[in-house]
């Protein structure tokens, strides 16, 4: 995995539209390439969960990897994601000083109304050949 050295990983649920629609809305503001995605569901997504022991069960829908062993999960995982985004993006810093316990809970209450709201696929997403070099596994 050398060529990851400097890349962070976004892992998401591949079968969730909105988490697909958020990860095309990464790609296409990721200016200076510093992320690669795996789906949870992916073996390379199961894979990185386990080698970090989160638990999956409480966490389903993005998990953001820094080089080494840093991890961000749930409104942590989108606030850093934003961060690297650079621009306005920055901007999002203001909602670290709203608790994470607050954060988290609008981040579980959407996390667990993503199906409904916004469908789900029966697999995961295939990327096109472009994107391709920036998916794992």
């Amino acid at each position: 995995m050398n060529k990851l050295e400097n890349k962070k990983i976004i892992l998401f649920d591949g079968v969730c539209n909105l988490c697909n629609s958020s990860v095309q809305f990464v790609i296409k503001r990721d200016k200076k390439d510093v992320f690669r995605y795996a789906a949870l569901q992916s073996e390379v997504g199961q894979h990185l969960v386990a080698e970090r022991g989160i638990d999956a069960t409480k966490v389903d829908s993005i998990i953001l990897i820094e080089p080494g062993v840093a991890y961000y999960t749930k409104s942590d995982a989108a606030l850093e994601i934003a961060q690297d985004l650079g621009g306005l993006w920055k901007l999002s810093a203001i909602f670290t000083w709203i608790p994470t316990s607050i954060r988290n809970g609008i981040y579980d209450f959407i996390a667990k109304n993503r199906y409904k709201w916004f469908g789900k696929q029966d697999a995961c997403m295939i990327p096109t050949p472009e994107l391709k070099a920036k998916f794992l596994g």
